[in-house]
């Protein structure tokens, strides 16, 4: 357990004691939440959960989808 704590310290006193990190960091997350939301609503496609009710009918449709000559 302490040798845990101790590993855990570590990275708290590295993360604590960055300058040029903690902006990499931000931007880092920032890139990542902008990806998400715009895959979100530029390449899921919602039309199936308004098409198709129950769940046999949505597996039924991509299915057929995937198995398409």
């Amino acid at each position: 357990m302490y040798k845990y704590l101790k590993i855990f310290n570590f990275y708290i006193d590295g993360f604590k004691n960055l300058t040029v990190g903690k902006t990499l960091w931000k931007i880092i997350i920032i890139k990542i939440i902008l990806i998400v939301t715009l895959l979100n609503f530029y390449i899921y496609d919602k039309s199936i959960n308004s098409e198709y009710k129950t769940t046999k009918e949505k597996i039924n449709f991509v299915y057929k989808n995937i198995t398409k000559d």
